[in-house]
């Protein structure tokens, strides 16, 4: 089996049902295309991405957010957008498509203070609230960044709800980047696991009659 290399998108995936993760990660015979939400998240976060960065003008439709944007923009630090971030499996660090990665994802907005040996971490969210709000993608991004700026001790990070105007908010500690990567282990260990057997098994569940792999026997859609 060649190397596994794994995002949190991924993973959440393979958690949701491995029949899934087979047919889009590794037979790829059903390709997901866009939807009308995952559009509009796109188009968001390069506006998100295009104001802080060049202080491009937020567009007309995405007008409500920039209040919650300038309040990003006015913290103190370096300001780095869509930060893509790896790791090898011994949690160095590495670029994003490097020939030896493991782990790799994106942060959206990451704002380095140096002085104070301290990082803020946030991800733009377009769901409608936080109800179902999942740290985990904010676990991985901080131990990455550890990783790449060995000199921060402290991570802030968010996740940051723009249509509820919510900030879900947590803080990482430099001395715990193993401890939040090791979270996920168990998982990684199933996924490794339906590699070298090739059994993906599906799960089944209400949105079953939604997913994208019509060749499912539970896809009643």
């Amino acid at each position: 089996m060649k190397q596994l290399i794994w995002s949190f998108s991924s993973l959440k995936t393979f958690q949701q049902c491995p029949k899934k993760y087979y047919h889009t990660k590794v037979a790829k015979d059903v390709i997901e295309g866009d939807t009308t939400a995952t559009l509009y998240g796109k188009e968001m976060h390069t506006a998100a991405e295009e104001y802080i960065r060049d202080g491009k003008p937020i567009p007309e439709k995405f007008a409500y957010v920039r209040s919650s944007l300038d309040r990003l923009n006015a913290i103190p630090g370096e300001k780095h957008c869509e930060v893509k971030l790896g790791l090898t499996k011994d949690l160095e660090p590495c670029e994003f498509s490097a020939e030896g990665v493991w782990w790799h994802g994106i942060a959206d907005l990451v704002i380095l203070d140096r002085e104070k040996k301290l990082a803020y971490s946030v991800d733009y969210k377009t769901s409608k609230n936080a109800r179902y709000a999942d740290m985990g993608q904010l676990d991985l991004i901080a131990a990455a960044l550890f990783a790449k700026y060995p000199e921060i001790e402290r991570v802030k990070s968010a996740l940051m709800f723009v249509v509820s105007k919510e900030f879900v908010k947590t803080e990482h500690d430099a001395k715990m980047k193993s401890v939040y990567v090791q979270k996920v282990l168990p998982d990684i260990e199933r996924l490794e696991g339906a590699f070298m057997s090739g059994v993906w098994n599906p799960k089944t569940g209400p949105l079953c009659k939604w997913c994208s792999v019509k060749q499912c026997e539970h896809n009643k859609g």
